[in-house]
């Protein structure tokens, strides 16, 4: 786990990711859906056409790594998904403010919101 968390914690000099603030977050804008623990179990399930995935597995499924620009361009809409019909997630645009930035895996430097790199410090920090 700390070798994922460095990845995700090397932002920039100036920006750390807040796993504390990710977990927050978390809570109240994807655990509805995802469940509390990421594993795909929130209460909404049961009126959902398709299932949320259970997220703490995104590193096993991606051979040990966890595949932190999928994740952040997932969570700031960039990558669209079918289980909302749009962009995800649903409350996207809620997650504004100060911004952040992350290294895909190839080294290319990603810009979003500082919240999307604490959710993604945090889903980093759970994986199985």
């Amino acid at each position: 786990r700390f070798t994922l968390m460095a990845a995700v914690l090397i932002a920039s000099p100036a920006l750390a990711a807040d796993v504390q603030n990710g977990s927050e977050l978390f809570r109240g804008y994807c655990a509805a859906c995802h469940g509390l623990g990421a594993m795909g179990d929130g209460p909404m399930t049961d009126i959902l056409e398709i299932a949320p995935p259970d997220l703490t597995g995104l590193a096993a499924a991606n051979d040990g790594t966890f595949p932190l620009a999928r994740v952040v361009r997932t969570i700031d809409g960039r990558n669209t998904l079918l289980s909302h019909g749009g962009p995800m997630p649903l409350f996207g645009t809620i997650l504004q403010g100060e911004a952040g930035v992350v290294d895909a895996e190839d080294g290319t430097p990603i810009i979003t919101k500082a919240a999307v790199v604490d959710i993604a410090a945090w889903l980093a920090s759970v994986q199985d």
